[in-house]
């Protein structure tokens, strides 16, 4: 199964994957293309020292096109050219534009750091990416005094910011004296296995998709998500 890597930033969970196609470690998977939404992103830098070929990474900057449609049809492009089956967003910034995903409907799997609920509320959304979904999280938890846990989470792409269904997620506990770069650090592991194991699944058909008996988010506890989401993005501006 011939893959392409979309990045935006640091690009460790790509790298951990590429690795792990090298080493053998994930069977039947080609990493054949990185797309960067920008040309500093040092997750490319990363890609090619793991053993990604210059010629198999390509920035694509939505800001050198008219609109979505045709910044979706440089994507699909650069895919077609090296006959990518699935495309993985590891970090990925950007909204996807509309025709990659009916282009690779089915095949398209998005990484998030927080734990989602598909169709009720939770800990994805607009604004709600790197250590401000842990601090979210964080404030959250400790409000509620339940559910001391977040989640590494796979899901899959659709027109809306963490809305597809949740294909692996993996716990990791908060300790009582995290803040959201700690929780960071020990949730990025966990990050890591979810993504490749999501890919094993993939290359072997074993999807499943997941859902929650309990909400994350409780009857009355509406309000209290708003503002502990608005006090992460005051506390990061830049995510």
């Amino acid at each position: 199964m011939k893959i392409a890597l979309l990045i935006s930033g640091n690009g460790t969970t790509a790298e951990q994957i590429i690795l792990a196609a090298r080493s053998g470690i994930l069977k039947n998977i080609e990493p054949a293309l990185i797309i960067g939404s920008r040309a500093g992103a040092p997750g490319i830098g990363r890609a090619m020292e793991a053993g990604i070929s210059k010629d198999n990474v390509v920035v694509i900057q939505l800001g050198n096109f008219e609109n979505e449609e045709t910044f979706g049809e440089a994507i699909i492009k650069a895919c077609e050219a090296r006959g990518v089956e699935f495309i993985g967003q590891y970090g990925w910034m950007q909204k996807t534009p509309q025709n990659v995903i009916e282009r690779f409907q089915g095949m398209m799997v998005n990484q998030h750091p927080g734990p989602l609920d598909t169709g009720r509320l939770d800990f994805g959304g607009t604004g709600m990416y790197g250590r401000r979904v842990h601090a979210a999280r964080l404030f959250f938890v400790r409000r509620t005094n339940r559910d001391f846990w977040t989640e590494a989470t796979a899901h899959r792409v659709t027109a809306n910011f963490d809305e597809g269904a949740v294909v692996k997620r993996k716990q990791v506990p908060i300790l009582p004296d995290d803040d959201a770069e700690t929780l960071r650090e020990r949730v990025l592991p966990a990050e890591h296995e979810v993504q490749i194991e999501t890919l094993r699944d993939f290359a072997t058909w074993q999807v499943k998709e997941l859902k929650r008996e309990t909400p994350l988010v409780l009857p009355g506890e509406e309000k209290i998500l708003d503002e502990c989401k608005a006090e992460a993005i005051k506390l990061y501006p830049h995510g």
